[in-house]
């Protein structure tokens, strides 16, 4: 069986690459662009109205497979092969490819070297970016944005510990599907601090459950150390020491540190058991 959620096949339509491997009326080579709008979101039907299933970031390649000619495509995001519906409206063709990334938690990007500036967007950690120069404490973008070089890293400069970088999100808005600091869910949070250390990680709690790290046997869970992510069915938390996590979740509705063994009961009151924990 393929996971939907990672193939792009449709009984009418299915990318060129798995010919011999799904049933389609047609396929189709595909056509790669990027994602120019700060936050683009990536539905599972091609409607304002549907369920956000990811967003992609600013500076995101995406291979589009189909128009609707209605302001939506569908196709792939290349970074973590998810596959839905995203705005027309959000893609370009494919311009330099990018050296730096967003490093804060979000930034404003100026049209000229002067912060009194009014800004030209707001963008959020993991944007990627094309910088020409720098200009002062200001690095320059091939759009002619000045983005305070604070705030911005090289593309392979990672960072030391991922879960530094999901505490930084504690008091984040919980939004199924988001992946920014403007609203994050469970596994948008794993995500987004793993890829921020260099670490590949797929989309969702149950692929990042088959995917990551080795289990933790019995006795091991009793002394959890920081970084394991503990997962139940549909939610991943991610250990900051031997007692306490920080997660995502809709109980609080925002991304909070709290007690390890209080969120394991409150869980299971709720009737969800610990599936797996996971050391990476």
């Amino acid at each position: 069986m393929h996971d939907p959620r990672l193939t792009p096949a449709r009984a009418d339509l299915a990318a060129k690459y798995l010919e011999g491997k799904v049933k389609a009326a047609r396929f189709v080579e595909g056509e790669q662009f990027e994602v120019f709008e700060a936050i683009a979101p990536l539905r599972k039907a091609p409607s304002a109205e549907a369920e956000l299933m990811t967003q992609a970031l600013k500076g995101e390649r995406v291979t589009i497979y189909d128009r609707n000619g209605e302001g939506w495509a569908w196709g792939q995001l290349v970074d973590d092969g998810y596959v839905g519906w995203i705005p027309d409206a959000a893609l370009m063709d494919p311009a330099a490819a990018p050296t730096h990334r967003v490093t804060a938690l979000r930034t404003l990007a100026f049209p000229g070297p002067s912060i009194k500036l009014p800004p030209a967007d707001a963008l959020v950690m993991g944007t990627k970016l094309t910088v020409i120069r720098e200009d002062g404490p200001f690095a320059v973008t091939r759009e002619g944005w000045h983005l305070p070089r604070l705030h911005v890293g090289a593309l392979n400069a990672m960072e030391r510990d991922f879960v530094a970088i999901a505490e930084r999100f504690v008091g984040t808005p919980y939004l199924w599907g988001g992946k920014s600091s403007l609203g994050i869910d469970c596994s948008g949070l794993v995500q987004v601090a793993l890829t921020a250390a260099g670490t590949g990680c797929p989309r969702d709690s149950d692929m990042q459950q088959e995917g990551l790290g080795r289990e933790l046997s019995a006795a091991e869970q009793k002394h959890l150390q920081r970084g394991d992510l503990i997962f139940w069915k549909g939610h991943v938390a991610i250990a900051r020491d031997a007692s306490t996590i920080v997660h995502a979740n809709a109980h609080h509705m925002a991304t909070v540190i709290e007690p390890t063994q209080a969120a394991i009961a409150r869980i299971k009151a709720a009737g969800s058991e610990v599936l797996a924990i996971k050391r990476l």
